[in-house]
């Protein structure tokens, strides 16, 4: 068994992190001490691992909840479900990685615009071209 302190140690994360899993419903501590002193188990570890490596893809906690459903109940579920999940996951990191794409060439552009000099900003390309997008 573990105390939070030991396992947040353990897995390099603030205990505030476990507690927050915990209000979250994806942590649950496997007991605790008359005094209200969490305790976790092997399997809790286990569990706070796969929620730590579902975060680390950048799944949001929400779906995080939905993979430990799944996980907890595998007979009940199909690959195509998960596989699903992911590739519904990676399209979404696909349209913001576009996005950001985007914004960095239009920063660019507006960089390449202006001299850069040190001249005043009262012909500014970068601001008249801001103005002239609002």
């Amino acid at each position: 068994m573990y105390r939070i302190g030991q396992l947040a140690k353990q897995y390099q994360i603030n205990a505030d992190t476990l507690r927050y899993y915990e209000k979250n419903g994806l942590l649950v501590p496997s007991s605790r001490s008359d005094s209200g002193y969490r305790f976790y188990s092997d399997d809790d570890a286990k569990q706070l691992r796969f929620i730590l490596r579902a975060k680390s893809v950048g799944f949001s906690l929400i779906e995080i909840q939905e993979l430990l459903n799944i996980d907890n109940n595998r007979a009940q579920w199909a690959c195509k479900d998960v596989k699903g999940m992911v590739e519904a996951k990676a399209d979404v990191i696909q349209t913001k990685i576009n996005e950001l794409i985007q914004f960095r060439d239009s920063l660019q552009g507006l960089a390449k615009a202006c001299c850069g000099g040190p001249e005043s900003a009262e012909h500014c390309s970068i601001l008249d071209a801001l103005e002239e997008s609002a």
